[in-house]
């Protein structure tokens, strides 16, 4: 049993440093630029609706990537941090944690300007650490650990 752990602290290491990566520094991903403004919405819904009512003119991997990419980038979190926790986490806690992240990830990028503090990313990030969670969930009750 501890191995596994061992294991999965390892993997969720490798995750987090990756997912700094590609939030901070992946040039594919527009990250090397630091912008002059603050960039920030504090509307919710507001980018996601935005996106899906233009999804034809930006083109379905903008919208795949945008929408669809901020939840399968936390599923992970939500996966491995019950598996890592010494102590029982429940889905409550994996959420608040998934969303205590994804603000930490958001003021980062909002004060580093190498993105934007956007409160749709917290609720699609938070939907990840949630289907993240369902997943270990699931495993756990079908007996595989």
């Amino acid at each position: 049993m501890k191995k596994n752990r061992n294991i999965a602290i390892l993997i969720f290491v490798i995750y987090i440093l990756a997912l700094f990566y590609y939030l901070f520094f992946a040039g594919s991903m527009g990250r090397t630029c630091r912008g002059e403004d603050f960039r920030y919405n504090i509307k919710p819904f507001f980018e996601i609706t935005r996106i899906w009512r233009n999804r034809e003119a930006l083109g379905m991997r903008y919208v795949i990537i945008n929408l669809l990419g901020n939840i399968l980038a936390f599923a992970p979190f939500g996966y491995l941090l019950p598996k890592i926790v010494t102590r029982k986490l429940g889905v409550f806690y994996t959420v608040l944690f998934t969303l205590e992240f994804s603000v930490f990830v958001e003021l980062i990028q909002l004060v580093t300007r190498t993105g934007s503090f956007d409160v749709d990313d917290l609720i699609l990030n938070t939907i990840g650490g949630l289907v993240g969670y369902i997943l270990y969930y699931r495993r756990l009750i079908s007996g595989k650990k």
